[in-house]
């Protein structure tokens, strides 16, 4: 178990992390989310022991996790760290960079292993490649399968799926995160998508200004979120007056998600159509009500300046927040 007990370091420009608390059992994921500069890779790098500490401690089981003042080569040995920047050797090729990690008895065991990596990452037509020859996503994908070739007990990933293109980086998520479920491993993971988010996680971090403003199991953090900018890191959300639209709620305002919002035939309140946003499975229609917006998900597409009605679906929200 991850234990972590008021983590506090700040770099010299000031910008860093302050009164970090969690704990983290063996085999779960925790997603740490929040606008750039938040301090998500500060912590990332103070977990792994990169940084000495200004206050607080990290525990691994019964191991005190310590930085650099302490150690020769910084890191925790049963950690693996990736970070934005990855450390391969650009002279090898892709397969030999992740067999270098392998301590295997046997060499058909190496090859079996990195056979198995090569193929999660998609990674088989480059094995014989030299690294410098690869592109920005090959090399992060060898970096991936490089981290995991000897399993770590927790692997810390920075923005895991940056350089990766979009039509590959689905399949290769949910093949890293399934592999890291079967081996046990447990895992930190740092991201500005959500899409990283809310299928693979069992906890999420918001951070903001370095402060841990919320953390909880995924599934409550996003559907009763605590304010409106942690709402706003999963998508398009309305904060809305509960008296204006009569929903029994104990704040001023609430949270509304476009779906708890639908376009109607006939009610009290009606709005024009300001734009359509086509989403692939539904369209993202923005409706312009007492000089604010207000945005709904529809099946269908909506004409600029169109008049509509509109409700929103007080019995799901209430459901939502209870």
């Amino acid at each position: 178990m991850l234990k972590v007990k008021n983590l506090t370091y700040f770099h010299k420009n000031r910008n860093g992390v302050s009164n970090i608390n969690f704990e983290l059992h063996k085999g779960e994921h925790l997603a740490l989310i929040g606008e750039s500069g938040c301090g998500k890779s500060t912590l990332i790098k103070s977990l792994y022991g990169l940084f000495d500490l200004d206050e607080g401690s990290v525990h691994w089981n019964e191991e005190k996790i310590l930085g650099p003042a302490y150690n020769l080569v910084p890191g925790f040995k049963k950690f693996k760290h990736l970070s934005q920047e990855f450390d391969l050797m650009p002279f090898t090729t892709a397969e030999e960079n992740i067999q270098k990690f392998l301590s295997r008895e046997t060499l058909e065991e190496n090859t079996q292993r990195s056979d198995e990596l090569l193929y999660l990452f998609d990674l088989e037509e480059v094995k014989h490649q030299k690294v410098k020859t690869l592109s920005g996503g090959q090399k992060q994908r060898v970096a991936l399968a490089q981290a995991l070739a000897k399993p770590p007990e927790l692997i810390l990933l920075d923005e895991p799926f940056s350089h990766i293109d979009q039509f590959l980086k689905h399949r290769l998520r949910r093949r890293l995160f399934q592999f890291l479920k079967k081996e046990n491993i447990s895992c930190i993971y740092a991201t500005h998508d959500s899409d990283d988010v809310l299928p693979f996680s069992d906890r999420i971090m918001v951070l903001k200004e370095g402060k841990a403003l919320d953390c909880r199991t995924t599934r409550e953090v996003y559907k009763q979120p605590k304010n409106e900018y942690c709402a706003s890191l999963f998508g398009d959300v309305n904060v809305l007056s509960s008296a204006e639209f009569e929903i029994d709620f104990k704040d001023k305002n609430i949270l509304v998600f476009p779906y708890e919002v639908k376009i109607v035939e006939n009610s009290q309140f009606q709005a024009i159509v300001s734009a359509s946003y086509f989403k692939g499975s539904h369209y993202l229609i923005e409706l312009e009500y007492n000089s604010k917006s207000i945005f709904v998900s529809s099946e269908v597409s909506y004409k600029q300046s169109e008049s509509v009605y509109f409700e929103l679906n007080a019995e799901r929200i209430e459901q939502r927040l209870n």
